[in-house]
């Protein structure tokens, strides 16, 4: 049985690229993860600004000056 040395070539070449596409992958998917995570972190800190915003504009306010009304004296 005799080997070609062109298919010997060939076959490291396409191996290389598999490794180099396969950890291009894994790149992309840690990123993807870290900023979805990212992501899930700013949602809850808005919905958090957003309850404390709700709850300071339906508050009562607290520095009231007391008025009184006016009646002349008849």
């Amino acid at each position: 049985m005799k080997i070609t040395t062109n298919s010997l070539v060939g076959g490291g070449e396409r191996g290389m690229a598999t490794v180099v596409f396969i950890a291009l992958l894994a790149i992309m998917m840690i990123l993807i993860t870290a900023e979805s995570r990212s992501l899930w972190q700013l949602r809850r800190e808005v919905r958090f600004l957003e309850q404390q915003q709700i709850k300071r504009w339906n508050a009562q306010p607290t520095n009231l000056v007391a008025t009184t009304t006016f009646t002349p004296i008849k």
